[in-house]
């Protein structure tokens, strides 16, 4: 349990009024997002087959929540952790066409996560995906949609100033985008954590490219799982990925704040490259692998935006169960109230 406390914290809004902003900051924000990427709502599911591979690995060491089905012959079942293949799947039994995709809400539950003011072992997010063309897998098309997705955000926080004006804007105009192994040259004495912090702190909103791979230390940026999110496909000036972060500056945290993670997912090219770094090739023959490299499922870019992170963003909040119900230790949240942090 790591916790950080704000000196003198006081929550911009009251319990029934807090309320009441995540319901206006949820409904708005999806409809907005919508319209921008030319995403339908589709209904997910909270669960799927294990052995299926469609079930996301993360950073390829988190546990699922699992569970036998009595009338499927006791055959397990497990808790979603995203949706990212999922999603990519129903685009090709819905026939949906280039530049057009879906969203859902995605509920997960993601019982190893450490649990401190960002984390909770409860996940909800708009998970979506959006079909692309052979030509749009480039550095160029994924800069464009985090602009159009930043620009959504941009557009909720406004609306959030003009329904309490005492919570003020602070995003900057753009996005700054960054490499990896850009950030790492940047601040090679420093954690991908830390880096983070400071680039953050200094363009107020970034966009990290390329996670998942290793860099030029020999270490990675951050995991990523082999089979949705390409991080090995070469890009103009020598860079690898073709994925990466929304991370804004917090100002009640004083720290980096991501809110979503995203890019364009892996051809088979890229998929089989990456089975074999990770040392998994045997993956190939699942479900989800093998409709892919079927072409069975068509190209995409997708990613997840967390609903709790940015209702706490927008709403300055100090502790993510300030606007999300879910656990947490006796201990945290004893040390919360004493800070003036009251966790639902």
């Amino acid at each position: 349990m790591s916790l950080y406390m704000v000196k003198q914290y006081k929550a911009k809004l009251v319990p029934e009024m807090m309320e009441q902003a995540i319901k206006t900051i949820k409904t708005r924000f999806q409809k907005s997002l919508a319209a921008e990427l030319d995403l339908r709502r589709v209904t997910a599911p909270l669960f799927v087959l294990s052995g299926t591979g469609i079930n996301d690995d993360l950073n390829g060491v988190e546990r699922p929540v699992s569970f036998p089905i009595k009338d499927m012959g006791e055959r397990r079942a497990e808790v979603v952790h995203s949706l990212a293949k999922w999603k990519r799947m129903k685009l090709g039994a819905y026939g949906i066409a280039p530049g057009y995709g879906l969203y859902t809400d995605m509920n997960a539950i993601r019982a190893d996560e450490e649990l401190d003011n960002l984390h909770s072992i409860y996940v909800d997010q708009w998970d979506w995906e959006r079909t692309v063309t052979a030509e749009q897998r480039n550095l160029d098309f994924l800069k464009e949609i985090v602009t159009k997705i930043y620009g959504v955000v941009r557009r909720m926080e406004r609306e959030v100033y003009e329904i309490y004006p005492h919570i003020t804007p602070i995003l900057p105009e753009t996005i700054r985008f960054i490499q990896s192994e850009d950030l790492l040259k940047m601040y090679p004495s420093l954690s991908p954590r830390e880096r983070e912090t400071e680039a953050a702190r200094k363009y107020g909103a970034i966009f990290v490219i390329g996670i998942g791979g290793k860099l030029s230390d020999g270490k990675k940026h951050d995991g990523r799982a082999p089979d949705y999110d390409d991080w090995t496909t070469p890009s103009d000036g020598g860079y690898k990925g073709l994925n990466g972060d929304i991370i804004l500056w917090n100002p009640v945290l004083e720290s980096a704040f991501e809110v979503s993670s995203m890019g364009i997912r892996v051809d088979k090219t890229a998929l089989l490259r990456q089975l074999e770094l990770e040392g998994c090739p045997e993956r190939a023959d699942l479900e989800f692998h093998k409709a892919l490299l079927e072409d069975r499922i068509p190209l995409s870019i997708g990613g997840g935006i967390g609903q709790s992170r940015l209702c706490m963003f927008l709403l300055r909040c100090a502790h993510i169960g300030e606007v999300q119900a879910s656990i947490w230790p006796e201990e945290m949240v004893e040390t919360c109230r004493k800070h003036n942090i009251y966790l639902k």
